[in-house]
């Protein structure tokens, strides 16, 4: 039986859909933790979001940060951190809505989450990953292009997998792209990704494409559009050949493409349009990862810099 939380969720989560156009990823993790935090408060017999306070909240939130979800394991901080901004968004739609006075939310403190840094590929790294799929026949012509266009262009796996043909402009030598929110944004791809994708569409698309491939880009053996899945699966055996002893993704690639546009002196609101980012807080993560090498290549290089045997910190 259905009760006043279980509507009040599904106001939420189709706001979230139509009105703010969120991703079906999002909004999927949105209704987890929502679900979640239904069950926390059906379990002490609140089943009406305008019955609850900061207290309820606080105590979900402890809850999860605290008790394990399976024996010997527990949510992280982000997990936790994630959660609370899934319980704030309900909370303000519905003060928004007018079917509550305040958030009761708003004062919750949220955990503190340690700063992971990006872990980029060296140059070295990528230019050994791209070159490992070759050249002979489709496969290794779609996936050196693949691979071009995640690291030329700084794509997310999913603005890859669903780039259609015509989102790719030749002459113009850019790609467009439906990002985070359905924002669309324009990215210039460098010559040697242009030079694969071209390589791919002349000599290898036509040959894997089937009646129901339509226009998109990417294909996979059987005609269809090449998923999420697939591309980790092809970068993955590419890290391989290449004998990467790293563990590769595809953000792997994106995290690479910022972090050297930045060391090569990009401005941080230049990088920040061309990986979509909604805010430049995002984007300056990059900037300590830059921090970080050239602290590691002045400590190495300069004569001057190496603390002398026995002298004592400063």
């Amino acid at each position: 039986m259905s009760d006043p939380l279980t509507s009040q969720i599904r106001r939420t989560l189709d706001w979230l859909t139509v009105e703010r156009g969120v991703s079906g990823n999002t909004v999927d993790a949105y209704r987890r933790d929502l679900e979640r935090y239904a069950e926390h408060l059906r379990e002490r017999g609140i089943r009406d979001a305008r019955d609850v306070d900061e207290t309820g909240v606080s105590a979900f939130i402890e809850g999860l940060s605290r008790d394990e979800y399976a024996p010997g394991k527990r949510y992280t901080a982000a997990s936790v951190a994630r959660t609370l901004a899934a319980v704030r968004t309900f909370h303000r739609f519905l003060v928004a809505e007018g079917d509550t006075p305040e958030n009761p939310a708003g004062g919750v403190a949220r955990p503190k989450v340690p700063r992971n840094l990006p872990h980029p590929l060296a140059l070295s790294d990528v230019e050994a990953l791209v070159a490992a799929p070759g050249s002979d026949g489709p496969v290794a012509l779609r996936d050196t292009a693949i691979l071009e266009t995640l690291y030329g262009a700084g794509l997310r796996i999913s603005e890859l997998t669903g780039l259609d043909v015509d989102d790719v402009d030749m002459e113009e030598g850019s790609v467009r792209v439906i990002g985070k929110g359905n924002k669309e944004r324009v990215v210039p791809l460098g010559r040697y990704a242009l030079n694969a994708v071209d390589a791919y569409l002349a000599r290898a698309r036509p040959g894997m494409a089937k009646p129901g491939s339509k226009g998109a880009l990417f294909l996979n053996q059987r005609g269809g559009r090449l998923t999420r899945q697939g591309t980790a699966m092809l970068l993955k055996q590419a890290a391989g050949r290449a004998g990467l002893k790293i563990r590769v993704t595809p953000h792997s690639l994106r995290h690479s493409f910022a972090t050297h546009l930045l060391e090569g002196g990009a401005d941080v609101r230049v990088v920040q349009e061309l990986l979509g980012h909604a805010s430049v807080s995002t984007t300056q993560i990059y900037t300590l990862v830059t921090e970080d090498h050239l602290r590691e290549v002045y400590y190495t290089a300069h004569p001057r810099a190496r603390r002398p045997p026995g002298a004592a910190a400063g």
